[in-house]
């Protein structure tokens, strides 16, 4: 079953990721490895982290390095291949051998894995020396193995769970080595044929990583670091298709926002159909497999569960014009894959969301937009807000495109006529002199709020009319507006409403960031469309691949290893910031 022993050899750490605010983690695991702070129900310390959708526990063990029985204080290090753990005496080192298989091995100290467990979760022997323990509420089996050392596991039993559970993997008392495995598996463990070296299992993990970064959009040279960074976040952020989720897809975050929201997908698809254009293709269609029968699109989507209760607006037409600029993307079988899916989503908006039968569709939560706390929703509900209709306009022209190429004449001409009445409705439903103003369904009462929200349909470029782009371009460079030097704030600074970390109420996010910079672009203002791409490239490069951000100081806020910004940087720098 087990290779020799591996010969203990250091190997070399390149770039550093900080465990506290970037998870250890690699494509295609439900695994992960995070330092985490004192809380009510845990210590701080080093974890070992299930992603899994029905973990009611995302913490499954705390890991600390022992001597003779005794905890030791210790250091992390960890690249895109190896995480070390550095204790006076030794040293345990960590890699992935799989998406399912986590290699270990330590050199004068050994790991000790401290389990907290709940209801039904045990330990017990299997395999001769091996162990097998269930982690009901991480939603993860694990079978623990070693190679000339042991696993020593505490795990007295009593009704229906472990009174304890501690696993510890001791070094061999002449040679001073451990080195073991941690196998995830779902109903039954099948042992490899054969185990390589620690060495080949860390470099192959490097090798995967390089080979990922090559395929990463190039960037001028003083964003390398960052670049190397963002294009980490992405690959360590995919799970292998498991459960309901049919393809690799790559989650939002492998910290806490373990999800597959229905918005976010569209921004990777994008950063990756550069140089893969076969993943680029699985984020965008991912949603698409969940669609119900309505034509909805989930909210979001793990690989157990999907959550209907709101969903998220139709950009996938504007992705999709995006994706077809790359011609493997625009290939004839994946347009008529795309086709009746992308058909019945922009169609579930007019027949499912248009109470008041106006033409116009509506929100009916924050949520809904993307924006789930934008001081544009103070008020009652449902909302009809511009951008919702600015999104379909540019959706059906992408349909009138797909089905020209398809060879579908009349859908063509049919679907970019709705386009035009539906611009035109918007413009008489929303524009204001010089603004554009969300209504309530029905009533149609307006409301106004300083808030970027509202000038979401520059997207529209030059659809607008010029007055409009004119006076959007105006109020959006305002002094004291929205416009910081770091970028475009979610709501004025000036605003009552305006928090600094109040999420769409002020910090400064990617997606609108990219939105605007591209309609800048269409509108023919280059520079001030290169001036706000260089700003956020520029913070992020300082502050890291943050949810959002500080509007007025930059500072990273939230989620710290967020996969639409990286993707997003990816994106501006490579298209805006040439050098």
């Amino acid at each position: 079953m087990y290779n020799h022993l591996s010969i203990f050899c250091p190997c070399e750490i390149t770039m550093q990721i900080d465990l506290n605010t970037v998870p250890f983690s690699r494509y295609g695991s439900y695994l992960a490895f995070s330092m985490l702070p004192e809380t009510e129900t845990r210590p701080a310390g080093l974890y070992l982290r299930s992603l899994h959708g029905e973990a009611q526990v995302r913490e499954v063990a705390r890991l600390e390095v022992t001597k003779d029985g005794a905890s030791l204080p210790f250091q992390t290090q960890a690249s895109a291949s190896v995480l070390r753990l550095e204790a006076e005496g030794g040293r345990v080192e960590i890699c992935f051998a799989g998406d399912r298989c986590i290699h270990l091995r330590g050199r004068g100290i050994g790991l000790r894995l401290t389990f907290a467990p709940g209801a039904f979760d045990c330990a017990f022997p299997a395999h001769g020396r091996d162990w097998q323990v269930i982690t009901f509420a991480s939603a993860v089996n694990l079978h623990l193995s070693a190679q000339a050392s042991e696993w020593r596991v505490d795990a007295p039993f009593h009704g229906v769970r472990a009174e304890r559970l501690q696993a510890d993997l001791q070094p061999d008392w002449l040679s001073q080595t451990c080195e073991g495995w941690i196998s995830e598996f779902t109903s039954s463990y099948q042992p490899p044929e054969k185990t390589n070296p620690f060495e080949y299992d860390a470099a192959q993990l490097e090798l995967e990583f390089k080979t990922w970064l090559e395929r990463t959009p190039s960037l001028p040279r003083k964003y390398e670091a960052a670049r190397e960074l963002a294009a980490y976040i992405n690959w360590a952020s995919v799970v292998a298709p498991s459960g309901i989720l049919m393809r690799p897809s790559m989650f939002m975050s492998k910290n806490w926002m373990t999800n597959v929201w229905s918005w976010d997908h569209c921004f990777n698809a994008m950063a990756l159909a550069y140089h893969q254009p076969d993943l680029a293709w699985d984020q965008f269609m991912t949603l698409f497999d969940q669609q119900d029968e309505f034509g909805a699109l989930p909210d979001s989507v793990n690989d157990l569960r999907r959550v209907w209760s709101f969903c998220k607006p139709p950009i996938h037409g504007w992705t999709l014009l995006h994706l077809m600029q790359q011609p493997e993307l625009a290939a004839h079988e994946r347009l008529e894959e795309v086709y009746g899916p992308l058909s019945c989503w922009t169609e579930w908006w007019f027949r499912h969301r248009d109470y008041d039968n106006d033409g116009i569709p509506q929100y009916h939560h924050g949520n809904d937009s993307g924006w789930d706390n934008c001081t544009a929703f103070e008020g009652s509900l449902p909302l009809e807000a511009p951008d919702l209709s600015a999104f379909l306009v540019i959706q059906m022209d992408a349909l009138s495109q797909v089905a020209a190429k398809l060879g579908r004449k009349a859908e063509a001409s049919n679907w970019q006529r709705r386009s035009q009445s539906l611009l035109e409705h918007m413009l008489s439903h929303f524009w204001r002199v010089n603004r554009f103003m969300v209504v309530q369904s029905g009533t149609h009462q307006e409301s106004w709020s300083e808030t970027l929200f509202n000038f979401l349909p520059l997207l529209l470029g030059r659809r607008l009319p010029l007055q409009v782009q004119q006076a959007l371009v105006q109020a959006l460079t305002m002094p004291g507006f929205l416009l910081t030097e770091y970028g475009l704030a979610t709501e004025s600074p000036r605003s009552k409403l305006y928090e600094p970390d109040g999420y769409w109420r002020g910090p400064i996010w990617a997606p609108p960031t990219l939105m605007m910079v591209e309609g800048l672009a269409a509108v023919g203002k280059d520079k001030l469309a290169k001036d706000l791409a260089r700003q956020f490239c520029d913070m992020a490069a300082q502050n890291g691949m943050a949810e959002n951000f500080d509007a007025l100081t930059g500072a990273g806020l939230r989620d710290h290893a967020y996969t639409w910004t990286s993707s997003v940087f990816l994106i501006l720098g490579h298209e805006y910031l040439k050098d």
